[in-house]
Order: structure tokens, then C-alpha cells, then sequence
């Protein structure tokens, strides 16, 4: 996605498929099951990405942390975390 692209997009009123879709993110269901896990933003060695989320949380738990994590790995603008969660990138 272009610079240009990036600015028309709002990370929080952007529907969530078209957001993964803008930034060519693959959404998969994670095994994951502990409490502490929100999701996992992943670049491939090939360069695309996937979101990898816990199965059967809260549909405003899931579209939070999504939002929270593109944010951060692609720079959009977002309020700060809440102090609660942390968004840590390895």
C-alpha cells in the first residue's frame, strides 16, 4: 500500500475486512487458547502477512486487537494502548 493509500485510511472507521484487505493481511484462527494472548500480526519470510487471532473471544475483543495491531506494525495513527495491554513487536 502507497503512502497516499495509507492517509485515506482511518484505523478506527474502516470496516475490518477492508482494512486486512488494503493491507493485503491474511486473517487465520489461532490455537491459542490463554487468556493474555489478543492476536499475533506476522510477516512471512516471503513478505506477506498474516493475523493470527484466538477463536472465541468477544467480536469487540477480536476487532480491538486487530486495529491495535495493524496500528502499530504499520504505522497508522491510534490512541495510545490502554495500560492494561501491551502491543510488543519482535
Amino acid at each position: 500500500m502507497s503512502v497516499a493509500q495509507e492517509s485515506r485510511i482511518n484505523l478506527l472507521d474502516t470496516p475490518l475486512p477492508q482494512l486486512l484487505a488494503a493491507f493485503d493481511v491474511e486473517l487465520v484462527e489461532s490455537s491459542i487458547s490463554d487468556r493474555g494472548f489478543f492476536g499475533a500480526l506476522v510477516e512471512r519470510r516471503d513478505g506477506s502477512w498474516v493475523l493470527s487471532m484466538p477463536v472465541g473471544r468477544p467480536k469487540l475483543e477480536r476487532d480491538t486487537a486487530a486495529r491495535m495491531l495493524l496500528g502499530e506494525v504499520f504505522g497508522l495513527s491510534l490512541s495510545p494502548v490502554p495500560d492494561r495491554l501491551e502491543v510488543a513487536v519482535l
